[in-house]
């Protein structure tokens, strides 16, 4: 298994062709757009997935590979905890390709402060029954052997998960398209097709596609989409960098981050590495337009940020990128998929704290390192919820927790698009909240 992220220059897997008809479209192939078809299609819909470049091409294959309730918003808890059993059964069907682990989360804390923000979270894990519990300095120890860093303790929880998600989402598409879906690698959805102020199909880049229902699945680029429409959501992006090292012994099975660095052992021996204060933050029309509404975010974590004039040409808050446009070329056409450059200084920061942290492994190498755009929201929940056109669903904004918690997502988008009840309390995810005068409350900064 070769640790690189799916990109543009991936080949073609899902060719289709796209149908003339279908009773659901799905815009986006990551892992929601999937995980909602798999459940559509179980149901005997007729679903297609309509991806601009490749399943899992932008942050879906980015990510660190967790699959945690640890430090969840609690409101997303029991949809996480869904998702494992998800996980669990779509691992039986799909085989090792998933890479599906249960070797638990802990997080690591330097000083009191970290610890007592832990333990402001236990109430949550005690309330949902997760058997998450605080590690003394000496447990944390036997379970990090050697270890030179000055961890004082930490929190853990035996139940959590890891999976491999270059091949996860992939292997998830293979069941969905067995499961009578169509996906569709290379088409771009250029716009809804509405006739009396509902959905009637969607305009793709070949051609048009009749259907009653559409779920927006799209990522970074659901805001832009939707703009189109005059359909607004606060959602901006963030670049976050990721590592990947040479194979060496293990220090520990699972997934775990401290103050500076997260760490998660990958099935070909290595660990996926990625800094845990930093991210990078591309200023745009859109970010100045809902600058009021990150305000709380940025007075929480001031110095967590990079913040960068312009994003690459093309990008979805881009300087010169569209915002409007007729039946032509869409700008979903013109960057297939995301795939933007890490920051090597911040690979070799967290190369160096790997490393000192676990001296006796030497010298720690660098496989592969990558990028993805995080797709976030002002109080970092995201939206999960129909959309103010009749026929439309709207899914994004997982805010760097769509992996984990994808499978439980797509079974609840799929109650949504069927009139069914979700099974779980989603107004902190209404689509409304941004516009209705509601306070917004931060999710877990964890």
């Amino acid at each position: 298994m070769t640790p690189f992220p799916i990109s543009e220059i991936s080949p073609v897997t899902f060719p289709g062709p796209p149908p003339e008809r279908c009773d659901v479209a799905v815009i986006g192939g990551g892992v929601i757009g999937i995980s909602t078809a798999l459940f559509l299609s179980e149901r005997g819909l007729r679903v297609v997935v309509l991806e601009k470049g490749r399943v899992a091409g932008e942050q879906s294959s980015r990510n660190w590979g967790w699959i945690r309730c640890q430090c969840r918003d609690p409101a997303e808890i029991p949809i996480v905890m869904e998702a494992q059993r998800h996980w669990e059964a779509l691992a039986g069907e799909a085989g090792e390709a998933v890479g599906l682990r249960k070797t638990g989360v802990l997080y690591l804390a330097s000083d009191a402060a970290e610890l007592a923000r832990f333990e402001r979270w236990l109430p949550h894990a005690e309330a949902h029954q997760l058997g998450s519990r605080m590690l003394t300095k000496a447990e944390v120890a036997g379970m990090l052997p050697g270890n030179a860093a000055a961890w004082i303790g930490g929190l853990w929880t035996a139940s959590d998960a890891r999976a491999e998600p270059w091949t996860a989402v992939p292997a998830l598409a293979r069941l969905a398209e067995a499961r009578g879906a169509t996906i569709v690698e290379g088409c771009a959805v250029r716009a809804l097709d509405l006739e009396a102020g509902r959905v009637a199909g969607v305009v793709t880049e070949t051609g048009r596609i009749a259907c009653s229902e559409v779920v927006v699945a799209g990522g970074a680029w659901s805001s832009l989409f939707l703009r189109n429409h005059g359909i607004e959501i606060p959602q901006l992006s963030v670049r976050a960098t990721v590592a990947a090292t040479e194979p060496l012994p293990e220090v520990f099975a699972g997934n775990a981050a401290d103050g500076r660095v997260a760490f998660r052992r990958r099935r070909d021996g290595g660990y996926s590495l990625a800094p845990t204060d930093f991210h990078e933050f591309f200023v745009g029309p859109d970010a100045v337009r809902h600058l009021r509404g990150y305000l709380p975010q940025l007075r929480r974590d001031p110095f967590g940020n990079r913040y960068l004039p312009a994003a690459p040409r093309g990008y979805p808050d881009g300087w010169t990128t569209p915002r409007r446009w007729g039946d032509g070329p869409s700008p979903f056409e013109r960057i297939r998929v995301l795939n933007p450059s890490p920051n090597r200084g911040r690979v070799e920061r967290i190369r160096q704290a790997f490393g000192a942290a676990f001296p006796r492994l030497g010298d720690v190498r660098v496989r592969a390192a990558w990028a993805g755009m995080i797709d976030t929201m002002p109080d970092v929940v995201p939206v999960i919820d129909r959309g103010p056109v009749e026929g439309l669903t709207i899914a994004t904004g997982m805010s760097g927790h769509g992996f984990g918690i994808g499978p439980g997502v797509g079974r609840i988008v799929a109650d949504l698009v069927t009139g069914q009840a979700p099974g779980h309390d989603l107004s902190r995810f209404r689509f409304g909240r941004f516009g209705d005068g509601s306070r917004l409350d931060l999710g877990p900064a964890l």
